[in-house]
């Protein structure tokens, strides 16, 4: 017999590049996944997932186990979901993926909150420098932010976010002065590789301008935000960062703006979720708590009166 525990556990194999990564996503070790997939195609009689040098493949028998397996635990939330209906109980896992520091920072919170109201729900909240390589039929709701790609889901826009190229004071103080894009040529960039996107090639827009291309010769480069925002810190270079990650340190002085007259192309905050028809009430209640916490931006500061003081909607709790 095979098991609902077996469709999920397969699920997660066929959604992984490798069963090392197939194994972190469950949180078990990578002989623990291998014994139980041996065991899984002893009990099926078949080969299920062919291994090689580039990760695994699966079988003819492995994509119908895969997609078969979907099928009924989809089949099985809808049920649930149904039945909780009846209750007024948000009941189902719900299964999560976001940006590593964003998620972090801002997503982490309100699943605490999902979770703490809804006991009757399960959340997997799934951590990644590019989350929208994660997307499939398995996820409820992909956060993302940046270029996105094509994609029969549905968007809707969480929250405003720019880029802006920032630096230390202390390395712009000894550097020369950047009064045009065409300057950054002579000065130390650090790239953030994300989203398959050319990171090299920042383009920027200018009021009255209009616009400008640079291409960049990246002194360092890394895939992780955290790192990138702490070379910036140390003075190590420019940096184009998410305003949701810099505000804090732009606004106590710890980075500087660079060309704050030129924008560069926003990156707005966005979760992509299923088609309305079949969407889960656990994945609508999440939504609308993410509405709800990012419909103010928390990076940002709060709006002022002409006379300093913070507006009363904003100091209300």
């Amino acid at each position: 017999m095979i098991s609902t525990e077996d469709l999920t556990f397969f699920a997660m194999i066929a959604a992984s590049p490798s069963l090392a990564e197939a194994a972190r996503r469950l949180n078990v070790t990578a002989p623990a996944v291998t014994q139980r997939l041996r065991a899984l195609e002893l009990r099926v009689g078949v080969n299920l997932v062919d291994r090689t040098s580039r990760g695994l493949n699966l079988t003819d028998e492995g994509e119908l186990l895969a997609s078969e397996g979907r099928a009924i635990i989809e089949a099985m939330d809808n049920l649930s979901e149904r039945l909780a209906r009846r209750t007024t109980q948000v009941r189902g896992h719900l299964r999560i993926a976001a940006p590593h520091g964003f998620g972090r920072r801002y997503v982490a919170p309100i699943v605490r909150v999902f979770a703490q109201r809804h006991p009757s729900a399960t959340v997997t909240l799934e951590l990644s420098d590019s989350p929208i390589r994660q997307m499939s039929e398995s996820w409820d709701i992909v956060v993302h932010i940046g270029t996105l790609p094509e994609s029969d889901r549905l968007v809707t826009t969480l929250a405003p976010n720019r880029r802006l190229l920032c630096a230390a004071p202390d390395y712009l103080a000894n550097h020369p002065p950047i009064e045009r894009p065409e300057d950054l040529g002579l000065h130390r960039c650090l790239a953030l590789r994300e989203n398959n996107e050319d990171v090299t090639l920042w383009r920027f827009t200018h009021p009255t301008l209009g616009g400008a291309t640079v291409r960049i010769n990246p002194t360092m480069s890394t895939n992780d935000g955290e790192v990138i925002r702490d070379w910036a810190l140390s003075g190590a270079g420019i940096i184009v960062r998410s305003e949701w990650d810099v505000a804090r340190d732009l606004a106590t002085k710890k980075l500087h703006r660079v060309l704050p007259q030129w924008s560069l192309p926003p990156a707005d905050v966005v979760a992509l979720v299923h088609a309305r028809r079949g969407r889960s009430s656990r994945a609508n209640v999440f939504l609308q708590l993410l509405r709800e916490a990012l419909a103010s931006p928390p990076w940002l500061p709060p709006p002022h009166t002409p006379d300093g003081e913070p507006t009363m909607e904003m100091t209300r709790t």
